[in-house]
């Protein structure tokens, strides 16, 4: 709000103008009221008359303050009065704004603060800032500096130019410059511009250490002060140089501290090896900057002479030596060159003279050193190591000192051994020149079957290997026997044999790598029983009659037995398996190397005690039979093996009872392992699916044939097939009898009726003989749908085949037949009516496999 009205009692009716001068602040603008008459409308349209006179005051807030430049010109006020009936009114007052000179104004900064200008030294003179200032009334400003001797000018564009090139280490490094602007009217703003000089790096730091040669001994201590090295930089000249320091050149002796500029060693220093060993001069490039990061610098080049000191021993490479002679050497003998292996590496003498001194160890009287400085070691005794006065020393241990002859005389130990080489003189002697071993010819292969030693007089004892040199050997190895060449422990290498060689020989041979010496040696081999015996035939199968009477010899079976260790009548026989119920035996059963198979007890199938129609015996024939009980337990005893297989073949004449049913005769071919358990499984289960399948399909197409065939109505009844006599032929049903692959591989004669009948000897299925008949597979009766004339109605018939054929059929073996029943259907269905199978004589009847085995 820029204008508010002080008081109230009547409204002014008439609009009036003020004029009001640019930044009022809180002024007066109208001090009396307008005298209104006459009725008038107020804001809502409701007459008054005003009948009283007021005065009220129109002034500024001074918030904001009123702008000639930046605010509206000129301001519309409504005046509203309200009197205190509820009478209004209302009018309009105009206040113009007039326009008033003002100072100019300063922009930026400079308008609240004195502004700081940075101006790096060196820099040449040009434009270094610009004042800004504004008019209020837009008029033309001047600007002037004070004071004037400063080397600064201002233009009167406001632009501040330096005269000259400022040097920060010779003129001042601040100036304050007045900055004074002027309107057209003459009022002026004066600030104040503070000019500082950036001092920058341009002058490079130069050495104040006049010393370049310094000379320090070797082996000094890490941090030793080599020398303090001082520089100064003249853009520092008011303050402590910050200057840094660094070695230049490729050095791995000395640093150098980068903000002090101390130089100190910082590795070993050894005078005595390369490269100060040639060269003991040491030349460091030294480095002084103004900045860590590279700026002006200088350099300067010190040189540090290294000195030799006696640091090191005397050192013999090598500092072992180990020397060999053969015993009974000559005395006098130079053995060892000491000073030719040994040597001083300090530089300058008398650091790297040395002697030897101090001969000492176990048997130094022995030796001796020729001179202090010669270092040579001589032999002053002869050795024999089988003297018995010689204590049995092989090696010398001896310690020869090497010693500095400058002080503080360091010095090393030599070691030195001496070995006396054994001289071989004399020949390994066996402590036996014949050896005899006894083996037993079931020892195992890898055995050891005896040793065999030998010795040498020699000191120390001579290392003896042992080898075979000669014999040993069988037809089928080269080489039956072998001897350890460490210990002489004799081995064998094949399994010995007393029925083929009883004595083997062969030769030894004991060496200590230069002389041998040989010995003879004799196994010999001891029989046992490691033979079992071998039976004729061991396998055999036959087949026996159900009825072969007790003591018979069964099938003429004669088992004969040989055993290349044994006596013939040490054979025993006893059955071990499958001899069920004691059937079989042998005779005799012990003390002959032939013996008999003796059936010992009769069959029992009708009662049932007898079960099992194949016999598979094993035979055990053992050679223990001339043994008694104790030597049994102790002796070797070995056993032979027969298999036997016996089918008993049953009589024609045997009933059994068996249930109708429907019996599938197979040939089993024993063509897969037993344990394959699951072949037969697998194989029946699928013929069974197999059969039907095709059982099912064949009643589908019958089912079918039977709906395609037309029926011929006959009025009078007669049957579809003409009979040989006018009569209704009985209905009956001819059954399918499969046999699937039905071997008869027997044939008998029937003790009753004398005829000649077929068996199988797996399945016990048989049928009676014809001449010249081959095997045959009953045919199946062909099944047709027959109609009746009894109104309209229709019934299943099937052919009756010829008398001929039912007779003919009636001699077949029946395998449990079952009847193929169904339920009979409703007529006037399609279908087969099957009624139960009518019994009919015949005249005898064969008992099929299923009774046989129910039996």
């Amino acid at each position: 709000m820029v204008f508010v009205v002080l008081g109230c009692g009547a409204a002014v009716r008439r609009s009036g103008e003020l004029s009001v001068p640019a930044l009022s602040g809180g002024a007066e603008v109208s001090s009396r009221c307008l005298q209104a008459a006459g009725p008038t409308r107020a804001p809502y349209s409701r007459p008054v008359s005003l009948l009283a006179h007021c005065s009220a005051e129109v002034v500024t807030t001074g918030n904001p303050t009123l702008d000639y430049e930046t605010m509206p010109k000129h301001f519309d006020l409504q005046i509203f009065v309200e009197d205190t009936a509820g009478r209004t009114d209302l009018n309009r007052l105009t206040v113009q704004v007039a326009d008033k000179n003002e100072r100019p104004v300063f922009w930026g900064n400079m308008a609240i603060q004195t502004v700081r200008i940075y101006v790096l030294e060196g820099m040449p003179p040009g434009l270094i800032y610009k004042v800004n200032a504004t008019d209020p009334e837009n008029g033309e400003l001047k600007y002037s500096p004070l004071p004037e001797s400063v080397p600064f000018r201002v233009l009167e564009n406001g632009d501040i130019f330096s005269r000259k090139k400022i040097d920060y280490e010779k003129d001042p490094h601040c100036y304050f410059l007045n900055i004074t602007v002027t309107d057209p009217e003459g009022l002026n703003s004066t600030k104040t511009v503070n000019i500082n000089i950036i001092n920058i790096n341009d002058e490079s730091p130069y050495f104040t250490t006049k010393q370049r040669i310094y000379r320090i001994p070797e082996e000094q201590s890490p941090g030793t002060v080599v020398a303090n090295i001082t520089a100064k930089d003249p853009d520092d000249e008011d303050s402590p140089s910050r200057l840094f320091y660094s070695i230049q050149s490729s050095d791995t002796y000395f640093s150098i501290n980068p903000s002090t500029g101390v130089l100190q060693v910082s590795g070993r220093i050894d005078r005595d090896v390369p490269p100060l060993q040639l060269h003991p001069n040491v030349s460091i490039v030294v480095r002084v900057e103004d900045s860590p990061r590279g700026g002006h610098s200088s350099e300067m080049e010190i040189t540090v002479i290294i000195g030799d000191i006696n640091d090191n021993p005397p050192e013999c490479n090598p500092s072992t030596f180990r020397k060999e002679i053969n015993e009974n050497t000559t005395a006098g003998i130079v053995l060892l060159d000491l000073r030719n292996s040994c040597k001083d590496i300090d530089v300058d003498p008398p650091n790297n003279l040395f002697s030897f001194t101090g001969l000492s160890g176990f048997g130094s009287n022995n030796f001796a050193l020729e001179s202090a400085e010669s270092g040579r070691l001589v032999m002053t005794e002869s050795i024999d190591l089988e003297n018995p006065s010689n204590p049995g020393i092989e090696v010398y241990s001896l310690t020869v000192r090497v010693q500095d002859i400058a002080s503080p005389n360091y010095s090393n130990t030599i070691y030195i051994y001496i070995r006396i080489k054994p001289v071989n003189e004399f020949f390994p002697v066996f402590s036996s020149l014949s050896y005899e071993f006894n083996v037993p010819e079931i020892t195992k292969v890898g055995s050891s079957i005896g040793k065999v030693t030998a010795s040498d007089a020699d000191w120390p004892p001579s290392v003896i290997t042992y080898s075979i040199i000669a014999g040993g050997g069988t037809k089928d190895y080269t080489n039956a026997f072998w001897i350890s060449p460490i210990n002489g422990d004799v081995k064998i290498l094949e399994r010995l044999d007393y029925e083929t060689t009883q004595k083997h020989f062969f030769t030894v041979q004991a060496s200590d790598q230069e002389k041998t010496a040989t010995a003879s040696v004799t196994v010999n081999v001891l029989e046992v029983n490691d033979e079992e015996p071998i039976c004729s035939p061991n396998f055999y199968s036959f087949q026996i009659p159900v009825s072969l009477a007790v003591g018979t010899n069964v099938n003429g079976f004669r088992i004969q037995c040989q055993d290349r260790d044994s006596d013939p009548r040490s054979f025993r026989y006893f059955i071990e398996e499958g001899n069920v119920n004691n059937h079989f035996t042998f005779s005799p059963v012990a003390g002959s190397n032939t013996s008999q198979l003796i059936l010992a007890s009769p069959f029992d199938y009708e009662s049932g005690l007898d079960t099992k129609w194949i016999y598979r015996l094993r035979v055990y024939i053992t050679d223990d039979n001339l043994l008694s009980a104790k030597n049994k337990a102790t002796h070797l005893v070995k056993t032979g093996t027969v298999t036997l297989s016996i089918r008993v073949i049953p009589n024609p004449t045997t009933v059994t009872t068996t249930t109708p049913g429907f019996t599938v005769v197979t040939k089993r071919e024993n063509l897969y392992l037993d344990s394959a358990w699951y072949v037969p499984f697998v194989t029946t289960l699928g013929s069974l699916l197999l059969l039907g399948l095709l059982g099912h399909l064949g009643a589908l197409l019958a089912r079918w044939l039977c709906a395609r065939c037309p029926s011929a109505p006959q009025a009078d009844g007669t049957p579809l097939i003409n009979a040989p006599e006018k009569k209704k032929p009985k209905k009956e049903v001819a059954l399918e009898m499969i046999k699937l692959n039905t071997v008869f591989d027997g044939e008998a004669r029937d003790p009753v009726t004398g005829k000649m009948y077929e068996f199988n000897t797996q399945s016990g299925a048989r049928r009676w003989k014809k001449n010249n008949e081959p095997l045959q597979h009953t045919a199946a009766v062909q099944v047709r749908s027959s109609a009746t004339g009894n109104g309209g109605q229709e019934t299943g018939r099937a052919e009756v085949p010829s008398e001929k054929v039912t007779s003919e059929k009636r001699k077949e073996p029946r395998e449990a037949a079952r009847p193929l029943s169904g339920p009979s259907q409703a007529p006037g269905q399609d279908g087969l009516e099957i009624p139960k199978q009518k019994e009919e004589p015949e005249d005898r009847e064969l008992p099929s496999a299923a009774q046989q085995r129910r039996h």
